[in-house]
């Protein structure tokens, strides 16, 4: 099943959704970020919903524009934030500094090396953790994006299309 079947397969109550899913998975509508940047957020942030329809519709209508290895840092992206978005999230609302100041002590080696572009694969996890609503990450990755070209649409765009996977696999759970 193709995202474009996933889309029709939501209720009337869903029509916004499926109106921005057309919309937010297309250059014109995800400005600042390329054909496989959008892809693979969007895949990311299905990943995230634990959705397998959803990961199956996007992957299938991402078809070539994204690699096996985009592919993979896409699981990766969505694994790694949901330890990291958990245990930052945590720490900032607990709001003791000195619990902020200790090591983490996890292991984060994919974000260092995620196998794609590094700029590609930080877009994912922000996506990730605007799903998560985790603040300290999202700020985080939110300044290695720009720090990489990534314009404030382009950062934009990456969370709006989060927001909208996240409200088709919500539509998709009500049925």
């Amino acid at each position: 099943m193709n995202l474009e079947l996933f889309a029709d397969s939501l209720r009337d109550y869903a029509r916004d959704i499926k109106l921005n899913l057309g919309t937010v998975l297309t250059p014109e509508g995800a400005p600042g970020l390329s054909r496989s940047q959008i892809l693979g957020v969007a895949l990311a942030s299905s990943y995230a919903t634990r959705l397998a329809v959803l990961v199956q519709a996007v992957d299938e209508t991402a078809g070539g524009a994204l690699t096996d290895a985009h592919r993979e840092a896409a699981k990766a992206a969505a694994t790694i934030m949901a330890m990291n978005n958990v245990y930052y999230r945590s720490q900032h609302l607990a709001g003791d500094a000195e619990l902020s100041q200790l090591p983490a002590r996890l292991r984060m080696n994919v974000i260092g090396k995620p196998g794609i572009e590094k700029v590609d694969f930080e877009l994912y996890c922000l996506a990730v953790s605007a799903l998560a609503g985790c603040g300290k990450c999202i700020t985080s990755h939110m300044a290695e994006v720009k720090k990489a070209g990534i314009s404030s649409e382009g950062v934009q765009s990456a969370i709006r299309i989060a927001s909208v996977i996240n409200a088709a696999a919500q539509a998709h759970f009500i049925g």
